[in-house]
């Protein structure tokens, strides 16, 4: 018989069934057990009566430690007395598939009953807890959404190699490694490969994978091996095309994240999805400073970007004027972007951040795609010129005007659901003092 899941057996009243899973918690009372059975899509009781045709079957459950796995075929009664569901399995046979160890190496219920270093040691059991697979759920739908949109506006996916000769992205944060005899590196973005796309007249493309950071951060905003979601338009007017793209993008994958799993996030994490509804704000980098000095009385540390706290002061601001968890800082100063960042006639650049509940999940661009002024860049920023050797080359044949964005699903991930930490809202975390799992 074909496997039911929990969430289908209301369509079932009344049949017989297959159900697997997990076993959740038992009741073994005098003259009845109460089994919860959970699996990936929820929870149901099976009632055992005690008495000697069942005697098989109380004898199994009573001897089964929690988290043990089974498959029990079992008749499905409509029973409004049951608070799981109204509904109530009552079964004929019971196969125990695997037994767990009596004793768990921590309280799986709540994330609060362990330390977050212990659960992340046995994250396979951290995992069990319905919050954590409601939000990778929940992450599988929004990448989806974005493929989704992407795809419905003629972009191509590429896979970007993620081993590169030397250093070749110009950064000292990369992972070193011997490739037969040569010193090559782990990728830290696709960037350089989104803009061959670009010149190759893929026209508009994007990406979904993994990237890597050598970053000693022991923040709750870092992590080593990163799922990045990259997007490269070309034959852009200005980087007012990028931001476009990206808010009507966010626009359509928050609405569907929205209506499949608004009310489960709200029950899990007393969240609320962000009303995506307003036009995202856009203000200078010179504006926003003007502001966090005037409004705020506060400035930074940092003249030509960022520190945390004027960030969140930032996300403030939008939402009390805009009412938006979302704004765009624009024309960062040239000093503070990558070479490869266009230059406008202020003196600044062509790019952005954007800002999402106070945190930057997003850096775009529109890029120099001019061969010349590209190289002057180069030698500006003080880089030798041969290490981007086969990167200058993608331009020296025409390219056209392009731009575009990154940013880690994870911390978008941290925002959505208000988590504290990127270790929460990452499968399987990467750091300076963690390999394992």
């Amino acid at each position: 018989m074909k496997r039911t899941y929990i969430n289908d057996l209301k369509n079932h009243g009344n049949e017989e069934v297959v159900v697997k899973g997990f076993i959740d918690k038992i009741r073994d009372l005098q003259y009845v057990q109460f089994i919860i059975l959970r699996d990936i899509t929820g929870k149901v009781q099976i009632t055992v009566e005690k008495n000697e045709e069942n005697k098989e079957l109380t004898e199994i459950f009573s001897n089964l430690p929690l988290e043990s796995t089974i498959s029990a075929t079992c008749k499905v009664l409509i029973n409004e007395k049951v608070k799981m569901g109204g509904l109530e399995l009552i079964p004929s046979k019971v196969e125990v598939t695997s037994r767990s160890l009596p004793e768990l190496p921590f309280d799986i219920k709540s994330k609060d009953n362990a330390l977050r270093e212990t659960r992340l040691d046995y994250r396979f059991l951290d995992l069990r807890r319905e919050e954590n697979q409601l939000l990778f759920k929940c992450e599988t739908y929004l990448e989806h959404s974005m493929r989704e949109f992407c795809l419905d506006n003629n972009f191509i996916e590429i896979h970007s190699p993620k081993i590169s000769e030397g250093t070749a992205e110009g950064g000292a944060e990369v992972f070193k490694l011997d490739y037969f005899g040569k010193q090559a590196s782990l990728s830290q973005s696709p960037q350089f490969y989104k803009q061959m796309a670009i010149a190759s007249g893929f026209d508009k493309v994007f990406e979904i994978g993994t990237v890597f950071r050598a970053e000693n951060s022991h923040t709750s905003y870092h992590a080593t091996e990163i799922n990045m979601v990259d997007i490269e338009i070309g034959d852009i007017d200005s980087v007012s095309d990028v931001m476009d793209f990206q808010e009507a993008w966010l626009k359509y994958s928050f609405t569907k994240l929205k209506e499949k799993y608004g009310e489960e996030i709200k029950k899990h994490f007393n969240v609320e999805i962000s009303d995506v509804s307003f036009t995202f704000p856009r203000i200078t980098f010179k504006e926003a400073k003007e502001i966090l000095k005037e409004k705020y009385h506060y400035t930074g540390s940092a003249p030509e970007d960022f520190e945390r706290k004027e960030e969140e002061l930032l996300g403030k601001y939008a939402k009390e004027k805009y009412k938006s968890d979302f704004i765009f800082i624009t024309n960062y100063p040239y000093s503070a972007r990558p070479f490869y960042s266009m230059k406008n006639e202020e003196g600044t650049t062509e790019t952005y951040d954007l800002l999402y509940k106070g945190i930057e999940i997003t850096s775009g661009a529109q890029r120099e795609h001019r061969y010349d002024i590209l190289t002057k860049q180069i030698e500006e920023k003080g880089i030798d010129p041969k290490t981007l050797d086969f990167y200058i080359e993608f331009f020296k044949y025409g390219c056209p005007p392009h731009g575009g964005f990154g940013f880690g699903m994870a911390r978008l991930l941290m925002r959505i659901f208000e988590i504290d930490n990127i270790r929460e809202a990452t499968f399987i975390y990467r750091g300076p003092t963690r390999l394992k799992p």
